[in-house]
């Protein structure tokens, strides 16, 4: 059984994937079961005169990593660009491998590495018992961070070894 590891002098967790998630749509679906069906129980909250969701997208980062190569199938120049949405992300790769102008500059074909690709998402949680606590999920791990109550963080872990997913 995969189990969150504490971290030494912080009050965070690190759970690493056994499989990281094979591409974006399966990392979203995690990111929107969260923010959409909140299965943490975490509740809304008033800030100087605003209401706030239970959970909250407050960072989000997409990666998309490209390789040149020339007629002969040798690599010739690579390239990475970073996007703030999943809509940022997807039109980017499409845009990297339609410039012609690029691929000139490149002197040789692009090709998108899907599974060299980075995602990135900070989700801010209210506790039902007052606490703020953050969940970052990346590709290849869950990071539970500032929890002031050790049933947050064994909440969380329950809640990740009913997903499969994140086993």
């Amino acid at each position: 059984m995969a189990i969150f590891n504490q971290k030494n002098g912080t009050k965070s967790a690190v759970r690493y994937l056994k499989n990281p998630f094979p591409n974006v749509t399966a990392f979203d679906a995690i990111v929107q079961l969260l923010i959409q069906k909140n299965p943490l129980g975490c509740t809304s909250y008033m800030s100087v005169k605003k209401n706030h969701p239970p959970v909250m997208k407050v960072r989000e980062m997409y990666t998309a990593k490209f390789v040149y190569k020339n007629k002969n199938g040798k690599r010739i120049g690579h390239g990475l660009d970073m996007y703030n949405s999943i809509e940022g992300y997807e039109n980017g790769i499409a845009a990297v491998i339609s410039n012609m102008a690029n691929v000139a500059a490149h002197s040789g074909k692009v090709r998108h590495i899907p599974a060299a690709d980075l995602f990135s998402v900070t989700l801010k949680c209210h506790d039902p018992e007052g606490g703020m606590y953050f969940l970052s999920i990346t590709r290849d791990r869950v990071t539970l961070s500032s929890c002031s109550d050790e049933a947050i963080r064994q909440r969380v872990e329950r809640w990740a070894e009913g997903v499969p997913a994140l086993k």
